[in-house]
C-alpha cells in the first residue's frame, strides 16, 4: 500500500480495562449482523453506493453506547475518529489522482495502446499466469500494490475483456501479483512496517518472509495456469478485428509507453507516489494534445478547436466521467471496448473516499473504546501453544482488518500486542512479522470497506466478491503461515540469553 507519512510506531493501543470481551464483540457482531442484511438480502452488489457506508456509522453508532456504558467520553471518540482520518489523508488524495490519471490515460490513448499491443503479446491460455508474473515484477520495482493496479493492473482488466477472460479471475491474477510485490519489496511501506513492529531488521524479515512466500507464489500459478487451460477459447472474437477498432479509435503509438515507464521509474526512484501519479497525469494530458487532439476537442463539448477547447477536454477527462465510441463496424465489438473506453475520473472515486471515511469513523470508535485491544489481548489468552500463539496472530489481524477497516492497523495493533508474547516462548521476533505480513497486509485487499479492498475494487472496476475466490495468493498466504507454524518448519528460535526459559521444540 502507499505511503500515508504517518509514523506509525508512535501509535498508542488504547487498553480500557472495564471493557470485557463480550461487550467488545458487540459492535462487531451488530455491525456483521446489518452488514449481512444489507447486501443479501436487499441491496446486493450496489451496496456500496451508499447504504453499507451508513451501515458503518450505525455500527460506529452501537460501539459508541458500548462505550459511553464504559466511562469512555464523546471527546475522546472524536479525538481517534480524527486520527483515523488524517491517516487515510494520503490514501484518499492517491485515489483523486488514481481517477485523474485513469481519464487522462484513456483520454491520450495510453490504456488502448497498452491494450493493442498487450493482445499482440498475451494468449489467452498463460493470460492468468502471466498477469501474476508482471504485476509481481511491477510491485517488487515500486513497492506499491496500489501503484501496480492503476497502472498495468486497468490496462490488464482492459485485455483480459477483449479475450472474453472474466474480469474476477483476472483482478485476483493481478491482486495476487500485486500483493506478492507489496509483501517483499524494502520500498513497501508495510514491509518496513512490519519488522518496526516485531524488533527486527528490514532485510533479515524479507529473508524469512520467502519461506512462505515462495511456495505460496508457486501454488498460486499452478492454479492460474490450470485455469488457463480449462478455459474455453474456442468462438473467442478475433484479436486483429478488436485491434483494428482501437486503431481506427485512437492513435496508437509505442511512444505512448513512455509516460508509464516514466512512473513506474520515479517511484522506484522513490519519488513520493503522490508526486508520480500528478506527473503521470499531466504528461498523458501532453500526450492526448499530441496525439489525440480530436478526442480532446470532442470532449470538450465545443464547436471551436481552441486553447480554451483543449483546456476543457483536458479537464472534463480529469474530473468528470469519460466515455469515447469504439470506430467499428462490428456491433459485438464496439459494445465490448465501449466498456473499455470509460472512464469517471476524480468524481468516480467519491464513493470509495466516502466508504474510506466511513469505515475510518467505526475504526476509530473501536479504537477509542478500547475494544480492539481487548479482543486481540482475549485472543492472545485463548492459546497456551506455539502454534495457538501463530493462530491467534493470523485471527487478530484478520479481525482488525474486519473491524478497523485499515492494513495499518492490522500490523501495528497485533505487532504491539504480541511481540512480547513472541519473546516468552523464545520465538524470534521475524516470527511475528511475518506472519502480521502473511496475514494482515495480504487479507486487507479481500474485506470490501477496508481501505485496500475499496481502493482496488474501484481502480480496477470489479467488486470485491467477484475477484475474491481468485486472489488465490491473497487467502493461501494465513494458511501457509499457519501449516509452517503446525509443523514447526524453519520456525526460527531467540539466540543466547534472549530466549526465555520457556523454548520451543523443534
Amino acid at each position: 500500500m502507499e505511503s500515508q507519512n504517518i509514523n506509525h510506531e508512535d501509535e498508542k493501543i488504547i487498553e480500557n480495562k472495564e471493557l470485557n470481551i463480550w461487550e467488545a464483540l458487540i459492535p462487531v457482531a451488530a455491525l456483521i449482523g446489518m452488514l449481512a442484511f444489507n447486501v443479501l438480502l436487499v441491496y446486493g452488489n450496489d451496496a456500496l453506493s451508499g447504504s453499507n457506508q451508513f451501515i458503518l456509522l450505525l455500527g460506529a453508532a452501537v460501539a459508541a453506547i458500548v462505550g459511553f456504558r464504559n466511562k469512555i467520553s464523546y471527546e475522546s471518540m472524536v479525538e481517534e475518529v480524527a486520527q483515523n482520518l488524517k491517516s487515510t489523508t494520503g490514501a484518499i488524495l492517491i485515489l483523486l489522482m488514481v481517477g485523474a490519471l485513469a481519464g487522462t490515460w484513456l483520454i491520450s490513448g495510453i490504456i488502448p495502446t497498452m491494450i493493442f499491443y498487450g493482445l499482440d503479446i498475451l494468449n489467452p491460455t498463460i493470460f492468468l499466469a502471466a498477469c501474476v508474473v508482471i504485476c509481481a515484477v511491477i510491485s517488487v520495482a515500486t513497492g506499491s500494490s496500489w501503484t501496480t493496479s492503476a497502472t498495468v493492473g486497468i490496462a490488464l482488466i482492459g485485455i483480459a475483456g477483449a479475450l472474453d477472460i472474466d474480469a474476477g479471475m483476472t483482478a485476483g491474477a493481478v491482486l495476487s501479483g500485486a500483493y506478492f510485490g507489496d509483501k517483499l519489496s524494502p520500498l513497501s511501506d508495510t514491509t518496513n512496517l512490519a519488522p518496526a513492529m516485531a524488533g527486527t531488521d528490514l532485510f533479515t524479515h524479507i529473508r524469512y518472509m520467502l519461506l512462505t512466500t515462495v511456495p505460496t507464489i508457486i501454488v498460486t500459478l499452478i492454479v492460474f495456469i490450470i485455469i488457463g487451460f480449462s478455459i474455453d477459447h474456442t468462438g473467442k472474437a478475433d484479436i486483429s478485428a478488436y485491434q483494428t477498432a482501437i486503431d481506427g479509435t485512437f492513435n496508437t503509438s509505442p511512444w505512448l509507453f513512455v509516460v508509464p515507464v516514466l512512473v513506474i521509474a520515479m517511484i522506484v526512484k522513490k519519488v513520493s507516489p503522490l508526486i508520480a501519479l500528478l506527473v503521470g497525469t499531466l504528461l498523458a494530458a501532453a500526450a492526448a494534445l499530441i496525439f489525440q487532439p480530436e478526442l480532446v476537442h470532442a470532449a470538450s463539448g465545443l464547436e471551436k478547436w481552441d486553447f480554451v477547447s483543449a483546456y476543457k477536454g483536458i479537464m472534463n477527462a480529469i474530473t468528470v466521467d469519460t466515455s469515447i465510441a469504439p470506430v467499428t463496424d462490428n456491433a459485438e465489438i464496439g459494445e465490448k471496448l465501449a466498456g473499455l473506453f470509460e472512464a469517471s475520473g476524480m468524481a468516480g472515486m467519491m464513493g470509495t473516499i466516502w466508504l474510506i471515511i466511513c469505515a475510518m469513523v467505526f475504526g476509530g470508535v473501536m479504537d477509542a473504546i478500547g475494544a480492539l485491544a481487548t479482543i486481540s489481548k482475549a485472543l492472545l489468552n485463548m492459546f497456551d501453544s506455539v502454534f495457538g500463539l501463530f493462530a491467534s496472530t493470523v485471527v487478530s489481524c484478520l479481525a482488525i482488518n474486519i473491524t478497523a477497516s485499515d492494513q495499518y492497523l492490522a500490523i501495528v495493533v497485533p505487532g504491539k500486542m504480541y511481540a512480547k508474547a513472541y519473546k516468552d516462548k523464545g520465538l524470534a521476533p521475524e516470527n511475528l512479522s511475518r506472519t502480521l505480513e502473511d496475514s494482515g497486509t495480504v487479507t486487507s485487499v479481500l474485506i470490501p470497506w477496508n481501505t485496500c479492498g475499496a481502493y482496488h475494487s474501484t481502480t480496477l472496476g470489479v467488486d470485491v466478491i467477484s475477484f475474491l475466490p481468485y486472489a488465490i495468493f491473497n487467502y493461501l498466504s494465513p494458511f501457509m503461515t499457519l501449516i509452517f507454524a503446525a509443523f514447526r518448519i524453519k520456525i526460527k528460535e531467540l539466540s543466547g540469553n534472549a530466549a526465555s526459559d520457556e523454548r520451543v521444540n523443534l
